[in-house]
Formats: C-alpha cells, sequence, structure tokens
C-alpha cells in the first residue's frame, strides 16, 4: 500500500490569510481525526448509527516546540496574536507540515500559552490546530 497522508482526504480551500506558519516543532507531531459520527444502542443489542453531516474528516494536529529561541516562539505567538494571521482562533493561515510536504490551511484550537525558561529559552508545550483543508500542489 502506498503512503497515504492527511492531504488525501481533504479538500482544497483558500486560506483567510495568506500567510504560512513554516517554525519546525521539536517534538512529535500528532495527527487526530474523527467524524460526527453517532452509535445508538437498542435495548436488544441492535445499534442505529449515523454519520451527522460530512464524509469529510474533522482532522487535528498537535504540536509542541520546546527550547527554542525567543525568534521562533515570537514567530508562533504572532500568529496567534496577529489580527492579519490568526487572530486568535478566528482566522484560517497556511502551515507547512514537516514531514509530509504539504501545506494546510488551519485554524488555532487551543489557546496559546508560552514558557520561558531565562534567560532565553522559550517552549510551547502544546499547540492544537485544526486542519480545514489543503493547498492544491
Amino acid at each position: 500500500m502506498a503512503a497515504v497522508e492527511i492531504y488525501d482526504y481533504l479538500s482544497t480551500v483558500t486560506a483567510d490569510n495568506d500567510v504560512t506558519l513554516s517554525v519546525d516543532p521539536s517534538g512529535v507531531v500528532t495527527e487526530m481525526g474523527s467524524f460526527n459520527d453517532k452509535i445508538l444502542k437498542g435495548d436488544d443489542g441492535s445499534e442505529e448509527r449515523v454519520r451527522i453531516g460530512s464524509d469529510t474528516p474533522e482532522i487535528y494536529t498537535t504540536l509542541s516546540w520546546k527550547n527554542r529561541l525567543a525568534a521562533d516562539i515570537g514567530t508562533v505567538m504572532d500568529f496567534f496574536y496577529n489580527s492579519s494571521k490568526g487572530n486568535g482562533k478566528l482566522k484560517s493561515f497556511k502551515w507547512s507540515h514537516p514531514t509530509d510536504g504539504h501545506t494546510y490551511v488551519v485554524r488555532f484550537e487551543s489557546d496559546f500559552s508560552r514558557t520561558i525558561t531565562p534567560p532565553e529559552l522559550h517552549g510551547v508545550t502544546s499547540c492544537k490546530l485544526r486542519v480545514l483543508g489543503r493547498i492544491a500542489d
């Protein structure tokens, strides 16, 4: 079987802002997917399976940047706070996946939290992004 990537299951979309977050994470990249499925169980052990909405999966990725220079974490921070980029969780932007070579349209799913270890090491323990779609290659 050929390699399969989240790219294969997403449609092409346009980001709200034409900027790309490309700071490579220092930890494991976690990809999570789900559908809005409901399984209703009857008293007799039967099941009714229902998908509410689209057949396109909801995909999230969690990234972390540990023990980085302030400039790297400042870039991520700017994507969260800047209204011309992520504007918190409100706007989408492009994200360059560090291993599959594709660019995706994402928005922040979690709040932003930065750690600072004096004098100069900064980090983001966990940053969850909602993957909304892909950019056409």
